[in-house]
């Protein structure tokens, strides 16, 4: 079956950073993009950033443009996000998810991890 373990989370200062981590397995992991979303305490759920299948395209919500950075090692089958230059509001569950994209050109993600937490606080 799909899964997707996120790891790397915790409690860091502002202006710290963090790297967390998404191990995928029971899918062709090189064969499709991969996105991290994330879900602050009380809040909807907020597209952070995307990477397409070879890594070469890399995709960021405004909020977090410039800050932070994601990555995949498709020979570890293992999505990564730098976090850096944190700040307060930052603070959420983070979770990957697989992704596809339908006929449509719509982007979907059919598969989340169980998410990791991130806390910012001073």
């Amino acid at each position: 079956e799909v899964q997707l373990v996120e790891s790397g989370g915790g409690l860091v200062q502002p202006g710290g950073s963090l790297r967390l981590s998404c191990a995928a397995s029971g899918f062709p992991f090189s064969s499709y993009a991969m996105s991290w979303v994330r879900q602050a305490p009380g809040k909807g759920l907020e597209w952070v950033s995307a990477i397409n299948i070879g890594g070469g395209s890399t995709y960021y919500a405004d909020s977090v443009q410039g800050r932070f950075t994601i990555s995949r090692d498709n020979a570890k089958n293992t999505l990564y996000l730098q976090l850096n230059s944190l700040k307060t509001e930052d603070t959420a569950m983070y979770y990957c998810a697989k992704t596809g994209e339908d006929v449509l050109g719509s982007y979907y993600m059919d598969y989340w991890g169980k998410g990791t937490l991130v806390t910012i606080s001073s």
